[in-house]
């Protein structure tokens, strides 16, 4: 381990007893089953989350990508929940997804 390692493990550590510190005086507790500490990635909630920023999990990327061709309003509604809540990650979403959106408007046919 490298001597600026130990220096943020440290500061690491020091963080997380100024957090748990501050939850005790507002009388608020956590499991300790239930947190993990000292991961340098975390999933949570569909991201990725890393010193470098938050990404979109790989998994659910693939899970967009292979989704079958919807063939019913019911089943776009499904897909633009799932894409829509990634649009901060999508260059340009709205354009993209505007031909699908079109479709759940009740003058337009489904084709």
């Amino acid at each position: 381990m490298t001597s600026l390692s130990i220096l943020r493990t440290y500061e690491h550590a020091d963080h997380l007893r100024m957090v748990l510190q501050t939850l005790r005086e507002h009388q608020l507790y956590g499991k300790l089953q239930k947190c993990e500490f000292w991961f340098e990635k975390v999933v949570f909630l569909g991201h990725v989350v890393t010193k470098e920023g938050i990404k979109v999990d790989p998994r659910k990327v693939k899970a967009i990508t292979e989704w079958s061709r919807p063939t019913n309003i019911t089943e776009i509604t499904g897909f633009l929940g799932l894409s829509g809540y990634y649009r901060r990650f999508i260059k340009d979403f709205l354009k993209i997804a505007s031909p699908l959106t079109n479709l759940l408007k009740k003058a337009n046919k489904f084709e």
